[in-house]
């Protein structure tokens, strides 16, 4: 569940609500009591990724890749010249 930041348009009070995603926005502030609050916009967290696992080692190999187009036949054999008599 994602942390929501608000701010009062009356007062000024700033919070941040801990809110499932389905969740109506909230609406009363709680330092003033009006229903004056406005969800502020986020710039969304950056994922971080620490300790092991997360290396391409880790992850388990790419599929081989698909057959290639099939090669030109071989040329026909040139029968042994024969020598000169």
């Amino acid at each position: 569940m994602p942390t929501y930041e608000y701010a009062c348009t009356k007062c000024g009070h700033e919070l941040e609500a801990f809110q499932s995603m389905k969740d109506a926005p909230l609406k009363k502030c709680p330092a003033c009591g009006k229903a004056a609050l406005k969800r502020k916009v986020g710039g969304g967290a950056g994922l971080i990724f620490k300790g092991s696992g997360f290396y391409i080692t880790d992850y388990k190999k790419s599929p081989a890749p698909k057959s290639e187009a099939p090669a030109a036949p071989p040329a026909p054999a040139k029968a042994p010249a024969k020598p000169a008599a």
